[in-house]
């Protein structure tokens, strides 16, 4: 063992895994956890089990030298979690896998932080650590979080539900997020458990890519729909605000594409609309931004009234 301060170092992998497993606690639908070939689970009679898988690597998602990897492993953890919220389910459990730089001979440092990051994040929400892998290799730190949960008994939300004439929402500002707000990551799982509870939800995101990006797989999967957005009801961040000013692009603009914001969107009807905005279920805030029309395209509203089309924005991982 390695000594760092009053507490022991593992060096070994199996050293690690003992050292992980014996601060990682198993419980709810978990019937076996870390320890075994594979993590038993035993999902609530009646409920579907979803899963979900993010991977995130230096130099792409976060920069270790600057964020530190407790930072990192909080957000590894956060967008999966983001995930589960964006169909209105439970998380209950995760797997990590992740290639430790080992260069410096850090690895082991760089585990501890992010596990202290997992467990930050797992635990806010009652999520279990149950499985995963550890490698170590000499290229840059890759992080591979899987996240499993449950639907409640209203089942889950899919992206696919939207109809003409359904109002838009988000539950919160956006844009700017590259300021800091990317690497804190705040799942609204409360949030989403709580509108799906007070209203019926016919569609659902969350909004990692962009609004324009993530609001337009929406009208995709519900057959090809389009959408008209208010631009003053849109919140725009005061991070928004500050990066306009050092890109010379609108903070509208910073709101529609920046991405990694981590809000929902979602659509319901003009009724539970009204609902939502007469009394929004805590611990969520909503901000109604347009509505789903029946014709193709993402548009903006003037005050006169004029449309005019939203121009592709959001994050592509295989395009510059």
């Amino acid at each position: 063992m390695i000594e760092n301060g009053s507490e022991p170092l593992p060096f070994g992998e199996f050293d690690l895994i003992r050292w992980i497993r014996g601060r990682t606690t198993a419980g709810g639908s978990t019937v076996l956890g870390i320890g075994d070939d594979c993590a038993i689970l035993k999902p609530s009679a009646g409920r579907e089990l979803l899963v979900t898988t993010d991977m995130l690597m230096d130099g792409r998602h976060f920069r270790l030298a600057e964020a530190g990897p407790e930072a990192v492993g909080a957000k590894a953890m956060g967008v999966n979690l983001s995930d589960v919220a964006a169909m209105a389910a439970r998380p209950v459990a995760a797997v990590v896998a992740v290639a430790l730089p080992n260069r410096g001979g850090k690895a082991v440092e760089i585990a501890r932080g992010l596990h202290a990051g997992f467990l930050s994040m797992a635990g806010r929400f009652g999520v279990a650590l149950v499985g995963g892998d550890t490698n170590a290799w000499d290229g840059p730190l890759v992080v591979c979080v899987t996240v499993f949960g449950e639907t409640t008994s209203r089942g889950a939300v899919r992206r696919s539900g939207a109809r003409p004439g359904d109002a838009i929402f988000v539950t919160g500002p956006l844009g700017g997020s590259l300021l800091g707000r990317h690497l804190t990551p705040e799942p609204r799982v409360l949030e989403a458990l709580a509108i799906h509870k007070a209203v019926s939800l016919h569609a659902l995101i969350d909004l990692s890519d962009g609004l324009a990006s993530d609001l337009g797989h929406i009208l995709d999967e519900s057959g090809g729909l389009g959408a008209v957005l208010d631009p003053a009801a849109i919140p725009v961040h005061g991070d928004a605000l500050t990066m306009s000013a050092r890109t010379g692009r609108t903070p509208l603009e910073h709101a529609l594409g920046d991405g990694e914001d981590f809000e929902l969107c979602f659509t319901v009807s003009l009724d539970d609309a009204a609902r939502l905005l007469a009394d929004p279920p805590e611990p969520a805030r909503v901000f109604r931004i347009g509505e789903v029309v029946d014709r193709s395209g993402l548009w903006l509203r003037s005050e006169s009234g004029m449309l005019t089309p939203v121009p592709p924005a959001g994050f592509d991982h295989l395009r510059r």
